[in-house]
């Protein structure tokens, strides 16, 4: 599994079809939950509406047996009285669960209209006497009303429930509930109003009308499907376009990727990977691969070229030491003493610079102090015959105050070689930076050569021979420094003709 998803081609298209996978599951569940919804309420409306069609009919007054039920696969209707006695339903309804009443089939009393009173048997007024005939009559009259419902008939609303409709009125609440009916031995399910009903009799009925769900499932169920069948389509529509794209855009980096190889396997730092025509991300990862490149080629040229000046510098004070060496054994009394002394420190000092280069390419950072660049200057200064130091108060500087004090010693012997009498040190604040100027009153440096005497190993002219000091690595090294500490070092002209280089270094906040 690891290796399948291994590339970025794979893990984009995964990533592209699982994201769409969920944006159209959540989007798909969401249509159908509208839909069913929707639905749902349209079905509750035809039973609301069902319901209501028979409670206008109660509160006219018509009696049970003469309602307009309907079709009852359509529209199951039961009618009960509050204490939930059946008086009314759909002729051909078999059974019903949902509306909290399990009855199909009215009682017996239910048949006639609720505005009937029991008449009274010939027996029972022959019993009563003539005399109570009127009393007895109209206590009939008043107990039959209502249909058994128990309440008192006429105006008098003192039995009646506060929460139910007034007489011959129809209640504005509807409670709807799902559950099934069967019809004919066909089992459905339904959504079912119940709606309350006052009849002019002042008894209160519950109307149940349902209204069937089959178009609601039907619809759901179809869009389900769609949604079922389309989804795994779309998914592989979207992985494999995704695929071919990811293909087609990473198919440059692919090529970088295989020049790149090609360069490490062949060592070979002058070839360079292909940049594409567009200008995207992946044209800018090529550009700039090709200036890494360039870079690193130029610096292993510059460390080639660093090794080789290294053994040609080395080699002969090391030549020169080991003849002296091998003469003074032959014949003692022809040993150069002076001159292998001399050899030896010429040796010591190219050591060190070559040590200091290494550490300074290696990128070894200053240490974080704090010195004053006047008081080094002048400190240097001292050490050397006809170099005059002019320097302000408390221009301090971070970084090494070793290093900094060597980029001094590089700079002020670099200038007693080639000075024809003097050199001059000026140091002084410039906002932010503190400025240090060297300058002597010898030849100069051409305009034209003043970038190369930074560079290792350059010696100008024959002024500038192995044999007067120096490798060609001071200036180098002040420059390696210089840059270390965030400053710069440049050479001009000097005021009486000679070379002037100025150091900038940034003043340490106080």
């Amino acid at each position: 599994m690891r290796r399948l998803f291994g590339s970025v081609r794979a893990k984009a298209t995964l990533a592209a079809t699982v994201v769409v996978a969920g944006a159209l599951v959540a989007a798909g569940a969401a249509v159908l939950l509208s839909l069913r919804a929707d639905l749902v309420d349209q079905t509750d409306a035809q039973a609301d509406s069902a319901a209501r069609h028979v409670a206008s009919q109660l509160a006219a007054g018509i009696a049970y047996g003469d309602l307009e039920l309907g079709d009852a696969e359509e529209h199951p209707v039961q009618v009960a009285e509050e204490e939930g006695r059946l008086v009314a339903a759909s002729e051909d309804l078999e059974s019903v669960e949902g509306t909290g009443i399990a009855a199909v089939r009215p009682g017996p009393a239910a048949s006639r209209s609720p505005s009937a009173s029991p008449v009274p048997s010939a027996t029972a007024q022959d019993d009563d006497g003539g005399d109570d005939d009127g009393e007895d009559d109209d206590h009939g009259r008043r107990s039959g009303r209502g249909g058994g419902s128990g309440k008192s008939g006429g105006g008098d609303d003192a039995g009646r429930d506060d929460d139910d409709p007034a007489v011959g009125q129809i209640s504005e609440d509807v409670r709807n509930s799902q559950g099934t009916a069967t019809v004919d031995g066909d089992t459905a399910a339904y959504r079912f109003a119940a709606v309350e009903v006052t009849t002019p009799q002042d008894v209160t009925l519950t109307v149940h009308a349902g209204a069937p769900l089959a178009a609601e499932q039907g619809a759901v169920r179809t869009a389900l499907t769609a949604m079922l069948i389309g989804l795994p389509l779309l998914l592989a529509t979207v992985a494999g376009v995704t695929w071919r794209v990811t293909r087609r855009a990473l198919r440059p980096v692919e090529g970088i990727r295989g020049e790149m190889a090609a360069i490490t396997a062949s060592q070979n730092l002058a070839r360079r990977v292909p940049v594409p025509a567009a200008h995207d991300e992946v044209a800018r990862l090529a550009r700039t691969t090709n200036e890494t490149l360039a870079a690193l080629e130029a610096s292993v040229e510059r460390q080639r070229r660093f090794v080789a000046d290294a053994s040609h510098e080395l080699r002969s004070p090391i030549a020169s030491l080991r003849t002296q060496l091998e003469v003074g054994a032959a014949h003692p009394e022809l040993l150069d003493v002076a001159g292998a002394v001399e050899d030896t420190v010429r040796l010591q000092r190219l050591a060190a610079d070559l040590l200091l280069l290494a550490r300074l390419d290696a990128g070894e950072r200053p240490v974080d102090g704090r010195f004053d660049l006047g008081v080094l200057a002048a400190e240097e200064g001292e050490r050397r015959a006809g170099v005059a130091v002019e320097a302000e108060d408390a221009l301090e500087v971070s970084g090494s105050r070793g290093q900094v004090g060597r980029l001094l010693a590089n700079l002020l012997d670099n200038a007693r070689r080639h000075a024809r009498e003097r050199v001059e040190v000026r140091v002084r604040g410039d906002g932010a930076w503190a400025v240090l100027t060297v300058a002597d009153d010898g030849d100069g440096i051409p305009a034209g050569q003043r970038d190369r005497v930074f560079e290792r190993f350059v010696r100008l002219d024959d002024a500038r021979s192995r044999d007067d000091g120096g490798a060609g690595l001071g200036l180098a090294i002040a420059r390696d420094v210089a840059v270390r500490h965030g400053g710069t070092l440049t050479v001009g002209e000097a005021p009486a003709g000679g070379a002037l280089f100025e150091l900038r270094l940034p003043r340490r906040a106080s």
